[in-house]
């Protein structure tokens, strides 16, 4: 598309108020005129290239370790979509799809008390993820309302706080740490990952269920994915150390809500884990697009596949 120098220091200029508002001392940000020329704005011009080729609302699949920084990636690209290529685009989070505290605790008791802790497979909600994703893509578009999840209080909110969305989205930014992941051959599911696998499923039946998950139920959510982009870490140490930057940025939005402490969190990343790892090392197999992380959490480089 055609850009005139007003029309990109428009969109920089909301780009840089972004970063601004969700830039803390804690976390800042690096290079972020460089990070816009260089990484972002190649792409979304591939995600403009899909929506043209399909001529139809996309679903853009956005995963990644936690930690990584889906959802400010996420937002940046629905900037981006809107102000450069006057896309209507939405952002859902897979983590709005978690099943209540309520459905969680009945799991727990009749399948495997692990399912307690949100996050794996088999904590969504999936028929409600389909239903969404289908009406949003769907021709015949209505009005529909998107549930919320919150996180420091790990329930779902009441419906009469869920979105409202009103408009057909052209872009649908589809982002969670699992979205797109694979299931193991059964054989890798034997050794235990962690310690929380060794004490807690000595017999293997989350191991197993989690597995199943994968293989049936959420690779027909995933196969709707018409493009898949992976934020890559340098290594697996690093998803502890960011994950507890996000908890310190909840503690700021929280307003004295519970919060994890730094041992709950290290329990809570192991039943991550297994998949997590599995994803690093099938990204260039699985996702359309990576985008390699740092240490410094910044960005440093992109792959299209």
């Amino acid at each position: 598309m055609r850009e005139t120098k007003a029309s990109f220091l428009k969109l920089q200029k909301k780009y840089i108020a972004f970063i601004k508002k969700n830039e803390t001392t804690f976390n800042p940000f690096y290079d972020s005129n460089a990070q816009l020329k260089k990484f972002y704005l190649p792409l979304c011009q591939e995600i403009f290239k899909t929506y043209k080729l399909k001529k139809k609302t996309i679903i853009v699949g956005i995963a990644g370790a936690q930690g990584t920084g889906k959802t400010t990636v996420s937002k940046i690209l629905n900037i981006i979509l809107e102000e450069k290529y006057k896309l209507q685009t939405i952002n859902i989070s897979i983590d709005d799809f978690y099943k209540t505290f309520k459905e969680r605790t009945q799991m727990s008791k009749t399948k495997h008390h692990l399912f307690q802790t949100r996050g794996v497979p088999g904590t969504h909600d999936l028929q409600l993820l389909r239903y969404a994703l289908i009406k949003l893509k769907g021709k015949k578009f209505k009005s529909i309302f998107l549930p919320r999840f919150d996180k420091s209080i790990d329930d779902r909110l009441k419906k009469n706080k869920w979105k409202k969305i009103t408009k057909k989205p052209k872009i649908i930014i589809f982002e969670g740490w699992c979205v797109a992941a694979q299931h193991q051959n059964k054989k890798r599911l034997i050794m235990p990952m962690n310690i929380l696998e060794k004490e807690n499923d000595k017999n293997l039946i989350w191991r197993n269920e989690v597995n199943n998950q994968l293989k049936k139920k959420y690779k027909s959510i995933f196969n709707l994915i018409d493009k898949k982009i992976y934020l890559k870490v340098p290594d697996f140490k690093y998803v502890y150390q960011w994950r507890l930057l996000q908890e310190k940025k909840l503690k700021v939005k929280s307003k004295g809500k519970k919060i994890m402490n730094n041992y709950e969190i290290k329990k809570f990343i192991m039943h991550y884990e297994r998949v997590t790892r599995q994803m690093i090392k099938d990204c260039k197999k699985i996702f359309d697009i990576i985008l390699n992380i740092d240490k410094k959490h910044k960005i440093n480089g992109i792959e299209f596949y």
